[in-house]
């Protein structure tokens, strides 16, 4: 066993540390199994799967959940779309103030959320614009573009710049050349940086809460009903976005082996 040991410290190390990190998403799912004595109370004290069958039982818990995930569909598609495109210029092309953009790229990451969600409050106050839906999307747009700038602009950098000079080459038309070549490479990348930016909207809840107004989101929800009481639908939901979190990326990496085999 000493062994064996000295020879797998590594994993076995890695290993505690993925166990460590995973052991309090098992315990939300199983409380999302748990009937609580109290409404105070975070104890198993019986399994039942009324919480599943019942997850809209708490008032307004399904419009938060909605919200929010309408609101992380929406940023997530802004977000992609210009992330995606200053990927592509900062990657592909030389201009004056480059590297100062690529700077700023880097900003949102790097400040504080309690800095960025003032700041943005104070600018959504001076504009005259009211707050909820709109300034929630346009927060979570703001500091999602650099996750995705970063993310595709990471999937460029390891791309062959060879295989479009041999589609065109081959005469292919520069349209031509990205829809064949360059797209269905760097896509990965793009839908590794949506799903990045999807889960940082879902789940925001400092620059929400600056810039909400009477707007309820779900994290929103969970912060409130912390003061009387978490429903235990709040596992639930917890849990099923885990595992369909998890069934995407087998997915991902299932599609990607076969891809793999048939080349």
């Amino acid at each position: 066993m000493r062994r064996w040991l000295a020879d797998h410290w590594v994993m076995t190390v890695g290993l505690m540390v993925l166990l460590y990190l995973f052991l309090p998403i098992a315990v939300v799912a199983g409380l999302s199994f748990n009937r609580p004595s109290n409404r105070l109370s975070y104890d198993f004290n019986a399994f039942t799967t009324d919480n599943w069958t019942n997850l809209c039982g708490p008032a307004d818990l399904c419009d938060a959940v909605g919200r929010s995930a309408w609101i992380g569909l929406l940023s997530t598609l802004f977000a992609t779309i210009l992330g995606t495109l200053m990927a592509f210029a900062l990657a592909r092309h030389r201009f004056r103030g480059r590297s100062l953009t690529n700077l700023l790229i880097f900003l949102p990451m790097a400040t504080p959320e309690l800095v960025m969600g003032t700041s943005l409050l104070a600018l959504f106050t001076a504009g005259g614009l009211q707050l909820g839906f709109v300034t929630i999307l346009i927060a979570h747009v703001m500091f999602c573009v650099s996750f995705v700038v970063v993310t595709v602009k990471a999937r460029l950098a390891g791309m062959d710049a060879r295989l479009e000079e041999a589609a065109m080459d081959l005469y292919a038309t520069p349209f031509q050349t990205f829809r064949r070549i360059t797209l269905p490479l760097v896509l990965p990348g793009i839908v590794a940086a949506a799903l990045l930016a999807f889960s940082l909207s879902f789940d925001d809840f400092i620059i929400t809460n600056f810039n909400s107004g009477n707007t309820v989101t779900f994290p929103m929800y969970v912060w409130g009903a912390n003061q009387r009481g978490i429903p235990p639908q709040v596992n639930v939901i917890g849990t099923a976005m885990f595992a369909i979190a998890l069934l995407l990326v087998l997915a991902t990496n299932v599609r990607r082996r076969r891809g793999a085999r048939v080349a």
